[in-house]
């Protein structure tokens, strides 16, 4: 700012106005811009009018507003990118996660490894090799149970060999003495009878026609027999019995019985003496088994006090079958076909 001076006395200052700034390509304001029309688009950076359709300005080259070049699509495609390599980075970390595996798998494939030397390392590698030496462990322990198997063979044979004969000896023995029909074990031949050995003993004293020919029993001939008829008044209960006399007193063991009316219930007698007794319940008499029933058509019963002999020996009848029982009419009977008496050895 400069002062003037007039006639002596300092004139008015001046204060010099501000020269307008030149445009952005350097020209005078003024001189190279032009007016912007009224109400058209205009360059948002040097303010140049713009057509409406004019993407870029012819003037300073900056994108028109909204165009694809426009400050804020950048912007955004660079908030976009970073946010895509982000993403991408975060996910690649993931799976690299993921998929990196334990630091515990090559430790064990190399002490594996180790396993074969375990003689020259023997400070600090022979110790944890020791228990992963399995392998020879598992190999021999079937060579053991295949070379022990090859012995038990050998001597079961001779084992069950001495052990099968007594067994079935003493098995043989017990169904003799028991009088099973089945036992092995020899039977002594039957006693040899008179012909007249066998009697009919009626100690009630029932009609002699009511029984057969008592010797029938004792003839060897099975198709014939002794019979005692049925009396209906008392059926099925019967009083009578067969008598034999061996003439002189022998021990005994059995009584083999064979007959056609099986179910009668019976019981064996012994008595010695000149002469029968004359009653069942005399005391003369001894039980010599058990009031049995005659099951089938052979049967064959023990007899007790083996080492006593006796003279006379009476199969005596209690009970006929209901087979045998018959009617007033028609009364049934009850037969002994064959009696045959064992001598006790």
């Amino acid at each position: 700012m400069s002062a003037l001076i007039t006639d002596g006395q300092p004139a008015e200052t001046k204060q010099s106005e501000p020269e307008p700034p030149e445009s952005a390509n350097g020209a005078a304001p003024g001189a190279a811009e032009a007016p912007a029309p009224a109400g058209g688009p205009v360059c948002s950076n040097c303010g140049h009018a713009m057509a409406p359709e004019q993407d870029w300005c012819l003037n300073c080259g900056a994108a028109a507003r909204g165009s694809v070049g426009g400050a804020g699509w950048r912007s955004a495609a660079g908030i976009a990118a970073i946010t895509i390599a982000l993403v991408l980075g975060a996910a690649a970390a993931g799976v690299a996660a993921l998929t990196k595996k334990s630091p515990a798998t090559p430790v064990t494939t190399t002490t594996v490894a180790q396993a074969p030397p375990p003689a020259t390392s023997t400070p600090g590698v022979t110790t944890p090799s020791t228990p992963t030496t399995s392998v020879p462990a598992v190999t021999t322990p079937p060579k053991i149970p295949l070379q022990a198997v090859t012995p038990p063979p050998a001597t079961t044979p001779p084992a069950t060999t001495p052990t099968t004969t007594p067994a079935e000896t003493k098995a043989k023995e017990e169904a003799g003495k028991t009088g099973g029909s089945g036992g092995e074990k020899k039977e002594p031949e039957p006693i040899l009878l008179d012909t007249n050995a066998a009697q009919t003993y009626n100690p009630y004293a029932y009609p002699a026609d009511t029984f057969g020919d008592p010797s029938l029993a004792i003839d060897g001939d099975k198709s014939t027999g002794w019979t005692a008829q049925v009396n209906p008044a008392t059926a099925p209960r019967m009083a009578e019995g067969l008598l034999i006399d061996l003439k002189t007193a022998q021990k005994l063991s059995a009584v083999k019985i064979i007959t056609t009316t099986p179910g009668m219930i019976v019981q064996v007698y012994g008595a010695n003496g000149h002469t029968v007794p004359s009653s069942i319940t005399d005391k003369a008499w001894v039980t010599l088994s058990h009031s049995l029933t005659i099951k089938k058509k052979h049967s064959r019963i023990g007899l007790r006090n083996k080492r006593k002999s006796y003279r006379f020996v009476t199969l005596w009848i209690s009970r006929a079958p209901a087979s045998a029982v018959g009617t007033p009419e028609a009364p049934g009977r009850v037969t002994v076909n064959e009696l045959e008496l064992l001598p006790a050895e």
